[in-house]
């Protein structure tokens, strides 16, 4: 396995790799749920990427760019594990060198949701991708379920732009109590992790719900307010029930899909921001 920081590096080694590529771009600090993407990768592709870069325009002030968990050599040691030929771990300055004024924005996906509370996010998730696929050039691009929005944006901004690439989106990975993976778990002390699980718990109720006929958006909105609103050490930033395409909330759910997804804060003093969601399918039932 190899990796570079700088681009002349990135595409020296890039013209080495068989085709097609597969890309997997993180954050670092990674998780089961990362290597879920890994793993879907090497099946698809002769050649497998990894990205590892914080990138620091899509946190808000307040947010936690700071205190982000980083852990490169464990990064690098696993992604050797999994087959991974080439990690790229660009710093700010090679992403975002002096005088550096461009920018792309997807326009309506990124408005509700994550894009009504993080002002700015989405231009940042949407700049860096751009230039990580001009970078590596994949034929495929394999990112989360977890980030429903982010991973929709991302399909949005590819077609629009051009970008021949497959946007492939796996699924969550969840610990054995149901809560999705995070880097940011790692913030939550023992109380604070138990309570966590309430988002998994809201979801499945509500997905239930679902199952057994109900078409009430505001019906399964509510049922995750109730019981979000029963842990004392949880507070619900937002619950939407939108169509999973154009991300508008949804009155009933007259056709056969919908995606339910939430933002929660955990904790009593300092709080971590969990997200979650599930694709409430008619013909695909269950978490």
């Amino acid at each position: 396995m190899q990796t570079v920081t700088a681009f002349p590096d990135l595409r020296a080694a890039r013209a080495q790799l068989l085709e097609p590529v597969g890309l997997v771009p993180t954050m670092g600090y990674l998780h089961e749920g990362h290597l879920s993407l890994v793993r879907r990768a090497r099946t698809e592709c002769a050649s497998v990427v990894a990205s590892i870069f914080v990138n620091p325009t899509q946190f808000g002030p307040g947010e936690d760019l700071a205190a982000y968990p980083r852990d490169l050599p464990s990064d690098q040691r696993l992604l050797e594990s999994e087959g991974v030929d080439l990690v790229w771990t660009p710093t700010p300055e090679v992403m975002y060198p002096e005088g550096f004024q461009t920018w792309v924005t997807v326009e309506e996906v990124t408005q509700p949701l994550e894009g009504a509370r993080r002002p700015g996010h989405f231009r940042g998730v949407t700049t860096i991708v751009a230039k990580l696929f001009n970078g590596v050039l994949p034929q495929r691009a394999y990112f989360g379920q977890k980030d429903a929005q982010q991973a929709r944006v991302i399909q949005q901004m590819t077609r629009d732009l051009n970008f021949p690439i497959q946007i492939v989106v796996c699924p969550i990975v969840r610990e054995a109590d149901g809560l999705a993976m995070s880097s940011r778990n790692t913030y939550l002390d023992p109380d604070e992790r138990r309570a966590a699980t309430v988002l998994h718990h809201a979801l499945t109720q509500a997905q239930a719900a679902f199952d057994s006929g109900e078409r009430d958006a505001n019906v399964l909105r509510a049922i995750v307010t109730r019981i979000v609103g029963e842990e004392p050490l949880a507070a619900l930033q937002y619950v939407s029930c939108a169509h999973p395409e154009t991300l508008e909330e949804l009155e009933t759910i007259a056709g056969d899909r919908a995606l339910l997804s939430m933002a929660v804060y955990v904790g009593k003093t300092r709080k971590t921001r969990l997200i979650d969601n599930v694709v409430l399918d008619s013909d695909a039932q269950g978490l």
